[in-house]
């Protein structure tokens, strides 16, 4: 069989309702046949994101501190609460057919969900990409049961007896076509004062690190983009488009 393909896109430096509005209109495109399967990679300017259930309170900092460091705040259709975006962060949006022909039927219900074995089956990939890209670049990391995301052992930072460190946060959404929107943030070589002014995912006491945190010299980002296309192909099985 063959594998299938994607395609990647780096696009540098980009706000946050930029892409939004490009996963759109890709996803659309991609739903009927008009575009291949894609990675998104990119890096935003300061931005909290909330899904649109997520909790206000959740959001430390006032108006005049958020705008003194430059943060815009977007309420958006992906799940995981609050998190944090900015330079020095990789983002990976795969826009994937995940369930063709569309988002299934609920039966209890009649609303159009994907199956949730497929979706959260998805969200563990996902985890599988960081994780085997992060072994690449020489940082162990885990899945930790009943949190989403990629995190670091207490040993591996020095410390004992303490909670693991988050390292990349997974919020996803997949639309009525069956097609993936939002995805991963892996933390490389970001600002990490800008989480002190939210509680990221919902989690009051769980640390956040980064590559530059764990790694001297930490990578280039180049070096990590590379790490996670690599890691993609393999988790995924699908093969990039020269």
């Amino acid at each position: 069989m063959n594998a299938a393909h994607f395609a990647v896109q780096r696009l540098g430096l980009v706000p946050y309702e930029q892409t939004w509005r490009l996963q759109e209109a890709y996803t659309d495109e991609i739903a009927r046949g008009e575009r291949p399967q894609t990675l998104l990679l990119l890096e935003h300017p300061h931005t909290y994101t909330f899904e649109r259930r997520g909790q206000i309170q959740n959001l430390l900092w006032d108006e005049a501190e958020l705008s003194r460091r430059g943060i815009t705040v977007q309420w958006v259709d992906r799940g995981g609460d609050v998190t944090y975006h900015g330079p020095g962060q990789l983002v990976g949006y795969p826009l994937l057919v995940l369930a063709r022909g569309g988002l299934h039927a609920k039966s209890e219900s009649g609303s159009p969900r994907l199956p949730q074995a497929d979706y959260v089956g998805y969200v563990r990939k996902l985890e599988g990409v960081i994780i085997t890209a992060l072994a690449q670049l020489g940082v162990a990391s885990k899945r930790v049961k009943g949190l989403t995301g990629v995190w670091i052992p207490p040993a591996k930072m020095g410390k004992a007896g303490t909670l693991p460190a988050k390292i990349a946060a997974i919020g996803v959404k997949v639309d009525v076509n069956g097609v993936s929107r939002h995805g991963f943030a892996l933390n490389v070589d970001p600002g990490m004062s800008y989480w002190e002014g939210i509680v990221g995912c919902g989690l009051k006491d769980y640390p956040v690190t980064s590559l530059a945190k764990l790694l001297d010299p930490v990578p280039a980002m180049d070096q990590v983009i590379e790490a996670v296309i690599a890691a993609f192909e393999e988790v995924f099985e699908m093969r990039r488009l020269s």
